[in-house]
């Protein structure tokens, strides 16, 4: 004997209703408690971006700063980039409370982990080191917009490593990305008409070591994604503060071992003596720079966790008007017309894959409401 008509309506229903709670949980803040939900997704986005924003201008302009007045070495200018790790260390006892509670999520192997953050640490003190080499021979203008290619190269990574696909837009802005940090390359003229082949040979070297920085941080973003994907596959201000403290430890004994190597450590009394701002400055500027740095990666892996390795790139890029207009204005940079060409198409190129993504975003909310609107027409 059968059931009943109405048990087998209820049964129906039933399902239905776990299709679409299961699809309104993946549709995140748009649906599920859009009031509370979406505006906490908005405030975090806001304070990742600021993060991002404010801590790359001020890190940069005052590493250049720190070779503009007297400092000289290059291990010490890539270790402070890194080395401000214990800063964070208070936020993990902080939210260790919260997070014990999922159990849920398998985790990942002690090893895979290890390996993950010893990688990363790895490319970390490489990308740092080629940026502290772009920073120490190229003006700060040049340095930035040169930056931009990182977008690009983000791009590429993500296609084949995230699943990113690439449309007119994205390609517009990769295109006009590459043209724009070419021109620089092109049209040095920082060093006036008496420029020596010597210095021209250190932009070149600084030009490339520029560029190759910015490639290595870009595939480094996109493994970042990779690793929350398929190894961590959760989601907390914990992971974020884990993920900026341990591959900074592997980066900061990497760079101390080339650090004491290179004997550049015997130098430093004698830097700091010769410091043009004074000794309490030195001190003040490489504390500043650290922290700054730190405060860097926690927004740009807090970008990473809520929409992309990309996005977060993006608004890493959109900092780039900022630190050029600071550096002419406190650090008398000169802004020639061939940056202001490159800083104009860099913008373009930012703008044209951010409107890129505001069509996916809008394309994947009217997917799901389509699929809640036909599940409810189903039940009913």
């Amino acid at each position: 004997m059968g059931d009943s008509p109405v048990v087998v309506q209820s049964q129906v229903q039933a399902v239905e209703e776990a299709k679409r709670e299961e699809i309104t949980s993946q549709n995140g803040p748009e649906l599920k408690a859009p009031t509370l939900v979406q505006c906490k997704w908005w405030i975090q986005m806001v304070i990742y971006s600021i993060f991002v924003l404010s801590s790359q201008a001020i890190g940069t302009l005052l590493g250049r700063l720190y070779f503009n007045k007297g400092g000289n070495s290059k291990w010490l200018a890539t270790l402070v980039q890194i080395i401000g790790f214990p800063v964070l260390i208070p936020f993990l006892f902080i939210t260790s409370t919260k997070t014990n509670k999922i159990t849920k999520i398998k985790k990942p192997s002690f090893y895979i982990v290890a390996s993950l953050y010893t990688l990363l640490g790895l490319f970390i003190a490489g990308t740092c080191m080629l940026y502290t080499i772009g920073l120490q021979y190229l003006p700060v203008t040049t340095y930035s917009l040169i930056c931009a290619s990182q977008l690009g190269f983000n791009a590429l990574f993500s296609y084949f490593l995230n699943k990113q696909k690439f449309t007119p837009y994205t390609v517009n802005s990769l295109v006009i990305l590459t043209v724009s940090s070419s021109l620089l390359v092109l049209g040095n003229d920082d060093s006036g008409e008496h420029t020596n082949k010597k210095s021209r040979r250190k932009y070149i070297f600084g030009f490339l070591s520029t560029v190759a920085a910015s490639a290595c941080y870009a595939l480094m973003l996109s493994i970042t994604q990779l690793a929350l994907q398929k190894i961590f596959k959760r989601e907390n201000f914990r992971l974020i503060i884990e993920m900026s403290i341990y591959p900074s430890v592997t980066a900061t004994m990497a760079i101390l071992i080339g650090f004491f190597a290179s004997g550049e450590w015997k130098n430093l009394g004698k830097e700091m003596n010769e410091y043009k701002l004074g000794k309490i400055r030195y001190v003040l500027n490489l504390i500043g720079t650290a922290i700054s740095w730190q405060v860097f990666t926690v927004g740009s892996i807090g970008l990473i966790f809520k929409v992309s390795s990309l996005f977060s790139n993006v608004i890493s890029i959109l900092g780039l008007p900022l630190t050029p207009v600071l550096a002419v204005m406190f650090l008398h940079d000169k802004l020639t017309g061939i940056k202001i060409m490159s800083m104009l198409l860099a913008i373009w190129g930012c703008v044209s894959y951010m409107y890129q993504h505001y069509l996916d975003d809008l394309k994947d909310k009217d997917a799901k409401q389509a699929q809640l609107v036909e599940l409810s027409e189903v039940s009913h």
